[in-house]
């Protein structure tokens, strides 16, 4: 069919995809089509814009490179990573879910740790948190033997792979539940932290006057035969940026209980402030999996 008016567009290219083999690549890229070109009539987007448009795009992929994945920080900063996390958790969008963002800094092969210990690798001053987990099946259920991803950021906000002060995995471990479901550690009480400005992303905050500051929080990537992987992130809720994540991450189901105490802690060497946490996980049935991690 030749094209003779703006209407024509929309199905001649729909229909130029007719012949796509994998039914789900093709209906992916017949509802992009259609939903772009919508876009377009619904604001009728202009040549300058359109330009300016491909600009941007291309600046996504030239600023993303081993250390830096420009493309997640904008699907992050746009909601639509945490609306492709919803709708992919808690049966499928219909109920509240423990999943959350990945993030850019988790890394392969954390240190095995002892349920309990610390994964305090280097001197990291800041208020002593203690955290204990059980990880649950549907049903209630515990689930022994799964493995245990956590990392964070320190008390100044830096992972340790930007901080040349932390040592090689600082602040990062891994742990197997026990029978009951359970595991533990001991660490330092995390700070929030800002995203990179520099690109396209600090130029879609700027206009929308929004901050680019992450809450406080804990990771936490937990695998298991038989379950989909679990990704979450717990948040500290008297973080001041709680309601207002430059990445739109928080949920209610992911606001931790970070209870301050005052005086002897649970070890020998704490006193004065410290923190606990106790928090519970629901894996789904699924397929266990690990992401590729998003920088090297």
């Amino acid at each position: 069919m030749i094209i003779q008016n703006q209407q024509d567009v929309t199905p001649v290219v729909v229909d130029a995809y007719k012949n796509i083999d994998d039914a789900r690549l093709h209906e992916i890229v017949v509802s992009l089509v259609k939903h772009l070109h919508a876009f377009a009539r619904d604001v009728h987007l202009t040549e300058e814009e359109f330009q300016k448009g491909c600009q941007i795009v291309a600046k996504l992929g030239q600023m993303t490179n081993a250390t830096h994945n420009e493309v997640v920080l904008m699907a992050g900063s746009l909601g639509f990573s945490a609306l492709v996390c919803l709708l992919n958790n808690g049966n499928n969008g219909q109920t509240e879910t423990t999943a959350n963002l990945l993030g850019p800094f988790w890394r392969l092969n954390s240190p095995r740790t002892e349920n309990g210990g610390s994964i305090i690798r280097s001197p990291t001053p800041g208020p002593q948190i203690f955290v204990n987990c059980t990880v649950k099946d549907p049903n209630g259920n515990p689930i022994a033997g799964a493995e245990v991803d956590v990392w964070h950021s320190s008390p100044e906000g830096f992972y340790e792979q930007q901080d040349p002060n932390q040592a090689d995995m600082n602040l990062r471990g891994k742990f197997t539940t026990d029978a009951n479901g359970h595991f533990g550690f001991r660490s330092v009480r995390p700070a929030g932290y800002p995203i990179p400005i520099e690109g396209p992303v600090g130029d879609l905050l700027r206009a929308g006057k929004r901050h680019n500051f992450r809450p406080a929080h804990l990771h936490f990537l937990i695998l298991k035969d038989g379950f989909k992987t679990l990704i979450s992130q717990i948040y500290d809720p008297t973080d001041d940026k709680l309601e207002t994540d430059v990445q739109f991450g928080v949920t209610r189901a992911l606001i931790g209980d970070y209870i301050r105490h005052d005086g002897p802690g649970p070890a020998p060497d704490v006193t004065g402030e410290w923190y606990s946490l106790d928090q519970t996980f629901v894996m789904e049935p699924g397929v266990s999996k690990l992401p590729k991690p998003p920088i090297e």
